[in-house]
């Protein structure tokens, strides 16, 4: 009787390489780098900081400045995944999701062009991975990421600290197999 084989799918490797954790936004990103972590502890936080646009450049300029300044870090740091918050529209404000997306899509765009695995995290997931509610406030996720990683301080502007939950949340994703595919993961049913 011959026997049934049935394909895995297989999380790619990280060779000891960071996580790039981004809180995307068209005049503040906020970015943060986990390196991973020995067997039974947290990531270790790298580095967190925000990329600033100028406000009074048109769009694409903005754009361009945001990709720019994101290569260099991947340069730099060499990240073999990146976790990226996904697109929220509220009903009151959809216009923002639209203004969103296109600081996303340069993100998306630039991590397949550099071979990083995208690990898309929904803000819900992250508030409630770390806090323990979906609904937690800015200060709450902020109180939690310090926690979490042991920091003397509470990361601030909130954008850091999003940044830095983004990239916890998108590690323990990756860490658990709950995301699939070259193409954002997707999640598994």
């Amino acid at each position: 009787m011959p026997t049934e084989r049935r394909s895995v799918p297989c999380r790619p490797t990280i060779d000891r390489r960071p996580l790039l954790g981004l809180d995307p936004g068209l005049l503040r990103t906020g970015y943060a780098l986990l390196a991973p972590p020995r067997p039974g502890q947290e990531p270790r936080l790298l580095e967190a900081g925000l990329i600033r646009l100028p406000q009074q450049a048109p769009l694409s300029e903005r754009l361009l400045e945001l990709e720019r300044s994101l290569l260099t870090l991947i340069k730099n740091h060499r990240p073999a995944l990146l976790a990226c918050e996904e697109l929220y529209a509220h009903y009151r404000h959809p216009r923002t999701a639209i203004l969103m997306a296109h600081a996303r899509g340069v993100i998306l765009a630039l991590a397949a062009r550099a071979g990083l695995q995208i690990i898309p995290v929904a803000a819900t997931n992250v508030k409630k991975l770390l806090t323990g509610s979906g609904r937690a406030s800015k200060p709450q996720v902020q109180l939690a990421v310090a926690a979490t990683l042991h920091l003397p301080k509470v990361p601030e502007p909130h954008d850091v600290a999003d940044a830095i939950a983004i990239a916890l949340c998108g590690w323990r994703l990756w860490q658990s197999g709950a995301f699939l595919g070259p193409d954002e993961g997707r999640p598994r049913s």
